[in-house]
């Protein structure tokens, strides 16, 4: 039976350790359910983002943690962009 475990790190990709240690997982979905559950924990602790692995194999990664803050940004630049008088 495969394993789905998640590797946790820095922004620059340094592996840390996770503020919440996970188990390992039996399937894609029960990984992906737990993430979604301690994400806002892992971030305050120092992981920016995750990288999900099937045993050895990568299945995708790397996921940022701090999508919410990026599309708030994106959504306020073009706020502002929206804003500004045309030339």
């Amino acid at each position: 039976m495969a394993a789905w475990t998640w590797r946790f790190e820095t922004a620059d990709g340094t592996e840390v350790q996770p503020a919440v240690q996970p188990e390992e997982f039996t399937t894609q979905g029960d990984a992906e359910s737990w993430i979604g559950e301690y994400w806002k924990d892992l971030k305050e602790g120092g992981t920016d983002q995750v990288r999900l692995f099937e045993d050895a194999t990568e299945i995708y990664g790397p996921m940022s943690l701090h999508a919410e803050e990026a599309e708030a940004a994106e959504a306020g630049e073009a706020a502002e962009a929206a804003e500004e008088p045309k030339a």
